[in-house]
């Protein structure tokens, strides 16, 4: 998830899976990571990043023509974004994990729980139960990506799709994946690649928050070259700078899917468990 203006930064997963071999888990770090989900849960419902992001996805789903008592799983569900949207999109059977204990608490704080407890690489569902998963700025943060998106491989239905977003462009490293604990940012044959390793089919892919990109590089390079001092760049908005950015998004969101743009801040892929021969009309 990635911002100048600046979206909260994203959580993470925090287990055995999604920790490095760095990862200490120390007293300070989980004091880091419980601030960062309490900006989250403060400002998901209106900052620009997310409402942009829920209506990309909103869009898509709506395009796949998922009907509304499709199984749906929503894995690394944070503060409760997917869930807001889901909620608001009327789907009726939703399961959602995350492995955070403050990301349950946040969820279940505003009504849209129950969340369950558990690892996007050891995930606490049955094989094949789901027709649509979103998975939105979550792999990024895990050690071993190929096995995430195998779980997502095992628990989808035949003929079902997940929706995936990641941060790309390594050019765009900076303060704000060092405060996520990202692992990596992808480029769009990087993923595809990942994806296919996984047994899945892709359906489609695309960068998006392309109209913001150089502003979002200088801003990056600006932090490190002045050693600008921010927790997070979440620091840097105000609600005439949220307005704006949400023009701006609003559009680049609407065009991506259209365009398919050759660079991004973020990237968008389909991924689909192919049907069996079975289920196949």
């Amino acid at each position: 998830m990635d911002r100048v203006g600046l979206p909260p930064a994203p959580r993470r997963t925090g287990s055995a899976c999604s920790r490095s071999e760095h990862d200490t888990g120390s007293r300070e770090e989980r004091a880091l990571q419980s601030s960062v989900y309490a900006v989250e849960a403060e400002v998901e419902g209106s900052h620009w990043w997310f409402r942009g992001r829920r209506r990309l996805v909103a869009d898509v789903i709506r395009t796949l023509g998922v009907p509304r008592t499709a199984a749906v799983l929503d894995v690394g569900s944070g503060t409760g974004t997917n869930l807001r949207l889901l909620r608001e999109l009327d789907f009726r059977d939703v399961t959602a994990v995350d492995a955070s204990e403050d990301a349950i608490r946040f969820c279940d704080e505003k009504g849209l729980g129950p969340v369950l407890q558990g690892d996007i690489c050891a995930l606490p569902c049955p094989d094949d139960t789901y027709d649509l998963i979103l998975a939105t700025d979550i792999i990024e943060h895990i050690d071993d990506d190929a096995q995430a998106l195998a779980e997502l491989h095992r628990v989808l239905r035949p003929g079902g799709t997940a929706i995936l977003t990641v941060p790309a462009f390594p050019s765009l490293w900076g303060l704000q994946d060092r405060v996520s604990h990202h692992r990596r940012r992808y480029r769009r044959r990087e993923l595809e690649g990942r994806i296919a390793q996984a047994g899945l089919s892709l359906r489609r892919s695309f960068y998006f928050n392309y109209l913001l990109f150089l502003p979002i590089w200088l801003a990056r390079q600006c932090i490190e070259r002045f050693g600008v001092e921010l927790e997070s760049e979440n620091q840097v908005n105000t609600p005439v700078l949220n307005r704006i950015l949400g023009w701006i998004f609003t559009l680049d969101v609407r065009t991506a899917p259209r365009i398919h743009p050759f660079f991004g801040v973020s990237l968008l892929a389909l991924a689909q468990r192919e049907a069996s021969a079975e289920t196949r009309p």
